[in-house]
């Protein structure tokens, strides 16, 4: 039986492998405001809601297996929630074509940019009106 070529990888891993351990890394180093929305979300403490942090999105293009990040997700209502900081504002085109696959896949892509973390109850108000 011959292997199926996108299980050959780097360092003999499969590429379902290598995402997991690209996101391992992730939520080792995440950031300050990251850190920030992770403490409100977590273990179901905003509205018994269950988010996952540094979740994968696998799409295929051509055939071939591809993934980006997202920062936050809840499978309960098909919600990414971005978290940007200023790298954002020199990858604008880059963040529409992520949002476009992502509304493809049937999600709501929510961003948050890293100033309106200063005022966490409006950051819960927001992301509660996109849960609805």
């Amino acid at each position: 039986m011959q292997e199926d070529i996108r299980n050959i990888g780097r360092l003999g891993l499969s590429w379902r492998e290598r995402i997991k351990s690209h996101v391992r890394k992730m939520r080792r180093n995440q950031t300050k405001s990251e850190e920030i929305v992770w403490k409100l979300l977590r273990n179901r403490k905003f509205r018994g809601k269950k988010f996952l942090r540094q979740h994968p999105i696998v799409y295929t293009y051509y055939k071939r297996p591809l993934y980006f990040v997202a920062d936050f997700y809840c499978a309960e209502h098909s919600l990414v929630l971005e978290i940007d900081g200023p790298i954002h504002d020199y990858q604008q085109e880059y963040d529409i074509q992520r949002d476009f696959i992502m509304k493809q896949r049937g999600l709501k892509v929510l961003r948050i940019r890293n100033e309106e973390l200063n005022d966490p109850e409006a950051v819960m108000e927001k992301i509660l009106r996109a849960l609805e």
